[in-house]
């Protein structure tokens, strides 16, 4: 059966608060046993939407889901989780809502706003080269926060400038992201893609991500890691994806394993980072393949220091990024990093290829081969440090290498690679590979 939102009484004008109205066509499907809500054309604003068992949320052509940026519209997601630890990056509600449900789905054409517009803003801290991240303010809800669903499906529908992380999946079991796309600001601060965190068996295929943060970020944070267990058996595939930070990413919450991850069949379209992979809080991440990436990664310019909470970039324009080393602050062992294995990339990069772990968590059993890299200028600043942020290490001057690689074992760069420094680079990269 089909539940028109519009005969429960929602108002397409941009203007009128349409939440009672949007949740009461929601649990009236619920009750009759699932179906489809129908969002048609026209501009709905509304707080907290709740997504039920057996229900679509689709989105007909010309329809835009207009998120509240009221405290007063939106539950506090902390209320819910006992998380003492700050670095897991709770903050505030969300606009799209799913908690232990089954057979949720939200498709179509239309268009789901999260209003980051008005909570980024420009003050020229960057020296003119607007490329720095944005200054924040007010209240910034997630877009989405769907956890422990089994069965969810999201598919076709496009995610408009969120405030924070776009599409959060928790704890989520059996999962297709099928041909969205998200049209974020890249400047802004924690707009990431799609965050799979603790999940199993997710496919993420055929979609197109601009953001500032992460596009696509696996992880296992410390409250979903705990109810949820590892983070395993994900496939992402023929993805488009621009970014001020990594384009495929694993970490950096790693409170878990994060396992058997295959990444493949991807264009990265002037990225800080491609391939990352973060260990920082415990947890193994291993199995890891990645093939067919091709594109570009550049350095972007971070904000003046001002003050005490500036936001800066991850990344200085790396192809390939694997680090496991302590956060700044904190004693925990960050974890291992083994068995990764990529083939054909073909990435023009400004930064070194990294692959640096400790002592007691070492980079182990990494091959990269049939690929080609080439150092390049594609921005204004030149390759004159390493960066390792967030940890103890941070950012500090270093001549920078093609390939730099500290505590590895058993690592193979070398099977039918290719690099290539392009002239603008030469006078930059004295050094090929630098082992520490």
């Amino acid at each position: 059966m089909n539940y028109l939102i519009t005969d429960f009484g929602a108002e397409g004008d941009g203007k009128a608060l349409n939440t009672a109205a949007i949740q009461k066509a929601i649990d009236c499907c619920a009750a009759d046993g699932g179906g489809m809500v129908i969002i048609p054309a026209g501009k709905f604003l509304s707080g907290t939407i709740c997504l039920k068992s057996n229900v679509e949320l689709h989105l007909e052509s010309g329809a835009e889901l207009i998120s509240s940026l009221d405290p007063a519209d939106m539950p506090d997601l902390m209320g819910g989780f006992e998380d003492d630890n700050r670095d897991t990056g709770w903050e505030g509600g969300c606009f799209l809502l799913a908690r232990h449900a089954e057979n949720v789905t939200i498709s179509g054409a239309g268009r789901i706003d999260g209003r980051g517009r008005e909570v980024f803003y420009e003050d020229d801290a960057d020296g003119g080269s607007h490329e720095s991240p944005l200054k924040v303010r007010g209240y910034r809800p997630r877009m989405s926060f769907l956890e422990d669903v089994r069965n969810l499906t999201v598919r076709g529908v496009t995610f408009y400038d969120a405030a924070f992380w776009t599409l959060h999946m928790a704890g989520c079991r059996n999962v297709l992201i099928d041909g969205i796309r998200i049209e974020n600001n890249e400047r802004g601060p924690n707009n990431d893609g799609i965050d799979p965190d603790s999940c199993q068996n997710v496919i993420i295929r055929g979609c197109i991500i601009t953001c500032a943060d992460d596009a696509i970020v696996v992880k296992t944070t410390a409250p979903m890691t705990k109810k949820y267990g590892p983070c395993e058996n994900i496939l992402i595939s023929n993805c488009i994806l621009r970014s001020h930070s990594s384009a495929l990413k694993i970490g950096t919450e790693t409170w878990g394993d994060i396992h058997h991850v295959t990444m493949s069949d991807c264009v990265l379209d002037r990225c800080t980072r491609g391939i990352g992979i973060w260990s920082r809080d415990g947890g193994r991440i291993h199995d890891i393949m990645i093939h067919h990436i091709t594109g570009s990664t550049r350095r972007y310019r971070d904000r003046v220091k001002q003050d005490s909470e500036v936001v800066v970039w991850w990344g200085k324009g790396e192809a390939v990024f694997l680090s496991a080393t302590q956060r700044a602050g904190v004693e925990r062992i960050p974890g291992v990093i083994e068995s990764i294995y990529m083939d054909d990339l073909h990435i023009t990069c400004e930064g070194a290829i990294m692959l640096a772990g400790e002592t007691d968590s070492p980079i182990r059993d990494v091959s990269i081969r049939d690929s080609s890299f080439t150092w390049k200028r594609q921005g204004s600043l030149p390759p004159d440090c390493l960066d390792e942020q967030p940890s103890k290490r941070g950012v500090y001057p270093y001549a920078v290498p093609t390939v730099y690689i500290r505590c590895g074992e058993r690592i193979s760069v070398r099977d039918k690679v290719r690099y290539e420094i392009d002239d603008s680079m030469k006078e930059f990269i004295r050094h090929t590979l630098v082992f520490e």
